[in-house]
Order: C-alpha cells, then structure tokens, then sequence
C-alpha cells in the first residue's frame, strides 16, 4: 500500500491529506447534527405541560439543558412571551437565521473538496503522462521497462484515488445537507406551535399544522 502511494508522488499524498480532512469535517458534522436533531414532539409536550402549570422557569431550563437550534428558537420565544406577538416573532426568526449558518458550518469546505479531488488525480495523471513523454522525447532504452511504468502507475493511482475520496465526499456533503434541511424543518414547526401557544394561552393545546 505505502509503495503504491510513493509511486503516485506528491500528488498522492495530497490526495490522501484533502480525503483525510473531508472524512474528519463529515464526521465532526455528523455527531454535531445527530445531536442537534431531537424528539420534537416530546420535547414540545414538556415545555407545554410546564407552561401550563405556570412552570415557566422549568421550560427554560427544559430548553437549556436540551441540544440543538430547535430548543434554542422556543427559549427565544419564552424569553419574548410578554412581548407583541410581531416582535415575538421576529426575535424567533432572528435566532432562526443565526442558527441555519451553525448547523452548515464546514460543509461549504467539504462540498469543494469533494470537487477538488477528482480534478486532483486529474493532475497526477497529466503529470504521470508527460513523464511518459519526457521519457520517450529522451530516447532512453530503459525508458519503456522504468520510466514510462512508473508514470504510468502514477497516472493510473492518482486518477483511481481521486475519484475514491472525491466520490464519498460528494455523497457526504448532500447526506449532511439532506440532515440539516430536515432539522431546518423541525426548527420551523417547532417554532409555529409554541409561537401559537403563547399566542392562545387560554387553549392549552398546541397548534397542529
């Protein structure tokens, strides 16, 4: 394996070190995301049993103790409950669009990564093929059995290694865009029913879109 990197050059291992950095951006969004994506309809029910025993205290600490933009949007909106309805609602919308940049953070890196890679063995190949043709251009007998073997593996490994980690991380960008769309969702609902029940107090019930 290590004499298959050698033989893609430098190139190789610039490959490896961008594969390397994609895989460890996925997975520190991954864990961060997993968190960030709770039981909506349970967390909603303890904030809504708590605010109607006029616990309102609890429901903040609820959402304090509780990961994820989600619980963050209803402690906005019951830090904002004695305030107009309008202005509840910006505030809510606000910490919304603070929220959205948090949850995407690093996936811009992964997704140009993922673009730069293949390009990446791209280059090896270029470089592996005028290797061939210096060597040939030279007209050296041993060019045929040394040097023009050796560039041709390195075209062949860098060309196959770019596409290995390019291809992943391609995957894994819109597997982690597919996430935060899904959470945005959550945030979004999450934030229509408690802004309709501090809204209507009187009901006790929460708003089912």
């Amino acid at each position: 394996m290590v004499g298959w990197i050698n033989s893609g050059g430098a190139v190789m291992w610039l490959i490896l070190g961008c594969g390397f950095i994609a895989l460890v951006i996925f997975l520190e969004r991954l864990f961060h995301l997993h968190r960030a994506q709770i039981k909506i309809d349970d967390f909603l029910n303890g904030i809504i049993i708590n605010l109607t025993r006029g616990n309102d205290l609890e429901a903040i600490s609820i959402c304090d103790q509780t990961p994820g933009p989600a619980a963050h949007l209803v402690r906005t909106a019951l830090l904002h409950r004695n305030d107009s309805k309008d202005e509840m609602i910006k505030a809510v919308q606000q910490a919304g669009i603070r929220e959205i940049p948090r949850l995407e953070r690093h996936t811009n890196l992964l997704i140009t990564l993922a673009q730069v890679l293949p390009m990446l063995g791209l280059l090896g190949t270029v470089l592996g093929l005028l290797s061939i043709l210096t060597a040939m251009q030279a007209g050296s007998p041993l060019a045929e059995i040394g040097t023009l073997t050796g560039g041709l593996w390195k075209a062949l490994l860098t060309t196959a290694a770019g596409l290995i980690t390019g291809i992943p991380a391609y995957a894994g960008y819109h597997f982690l865009i597919s996430r935060v769309e899904s959470i945005a969702l959550d945030m979004e609902q999450t934030a229509g029913e408690i802004i309709y029940f501090l809204s209507h107090p009187s009901t006790g019930e929460r708003h089912e879109p």
